[in-house]
């Protein structure tokens, strides 16, 4: 019986310890660490989700659905922890005098939320009650500080995403974004644009790693989606180097860089395959009929187009196929709204 003893509060501690280390992970290492307890919660909660959305009439019904998705996965991470921290002391204080499954609960209940009306004789339960109040303690605190954090990444995010509107128009699409900024005389000034989106990109790459579940959070505009803007600012800048006919702007450059970087490193936390040493030949999602059609377009405007489409042709493929597979997914990944160039052809989830 003393072997089962052992077994049980050994099994108890591990996973204490183990709720207490991905409660640590999750909520307070800065950077992006794939942790199998949130991983499960995540994971199990997204299926259901989908499942409900699949049975939706509309996108708007959809949207309405996955709304709720992040918000209750985050609250369910330290509701589940607790739980399993609530299973593993009742293991603990079994192996302390074997009492009945029901007289553990209550004390382990009563230790983890302080409540205070069981408690046992010993030295020994003493020291296990209150190291157990003190996790619980712990683990809201940092729910609290989460929370905020979580919150004002989402706030940041979303005002480049709602700014980007009048521009990009909504949906968010490059054609309609080169048509803008050509109609009101931006054209050949567009650095502080590509500037400020090389920022965006380099705060989403350590946001969306370190807060995961600020991916899912949806816009307050079911239009919006930070993975369309993105796709749609990418599009412009690789439109503008490759295929319009003003001066080379290195930021714009740098900016489908960023972009790419911070796509892929989103990616490779979730999971999601591509290519990471694309070349220029690689095949892209966007057709050499559409790219035509936006040629003209764009030519029909008066915008000032290079004059060798073949060469803009493979210019605009060379720099879209860095992030073309890595966008279609993320799309996908996040069930994101119309949008040209983007999720309007993503591949389903």
């Amino acid at each position: 019986m003393m072997f089962v003893r052992i077994i049980v509060g050994l099994t108890g501690l591990a996973l204490v310890v183990m709720t207490v280390v991905a409660a640590v992970k999750t909520f307070v290492l800065p950077r992006g660490v794939n942790v199998w307890l949130t991983q499960t919660i995540f994971h199990g909660i997204n299926k259901l989700f989908r499942l409900r959305a699949k049975k939706a009439k509309s996108y708007e019904e959809v949207d309405r659905v996955m709304a709720m998705y992040a918000p209750l996965a985050l609250v369910m991470m330290p509701a589940v922890m607790l739980s399993l921290i609530l299973l593993g002391y009742m293991g603990l204080f079994w192996a302390l005098d074997m009492a009945s499954v029901t007289a553990v609960f209550k004390l382990s209940g009563s230790s983890l939320l302080t409540l205070g009306y069981e408690s046992g004789g010993t030295i020994w339960h003493k020291l296990l009650e209150f190291s157990e109040a003190m996790i619980g303690l712990i683990m809201v605190a940092l729910l609290i500080a989460y929370l905020p954090t979580i919150y004002s990444a989402f706030a940041k995010r979303e005002t480049a995403v709602a700014l980007l509107e009048a521009y990009a128009g909504t949906p968010p699409s490059a054609q309609e974004m080169l048509l803008r900024v050509n109609r009101i005389g931006e054209l050949k000034s567009l650095r502080e644009v590509w500037v400020l989106w090389q920022v965006w990109f380099a705060e989403i790459e350590e946001s969306h790693t370190s807060l995961a579940p600020l991916s899912f959070f949806r816009s307050p505009q079911p239009d919006r989606s930070w993975i369309t803007a993105s796709g749609a600012v990418l599009d412009c800048a690789a439109l503008v180097l490759s295929t319009v006919d003003i001066p080379w702007d290195a930021n714009a450059a740098v900016c489908i860089r960023n972009g790419y970087i911070a796509l892929r490193r989103i990616a490779d936390f979730f999971g999601v395959a591509y290519n990471p040493h694309p070349t220029a030949n690689d095949p892209i999602s966007i057709s050499r009929n559409e790219y035509d059609s936006l040629y003209d377009l764009l030519a029909a405007q008066n915008l000032p187009l290079k004059s060798d489409r073949e060469q803009a042709w493979r210019d605009f493929a060379g720099w879209r196929v860095n992030y073309d597979t890595v966008l279609l997914r993320l799309a996908s990944l996040t069930m994101a709204p119309f949008a040209p160039w983007s999720s309007d052809r993503s591949p389903l989830p």
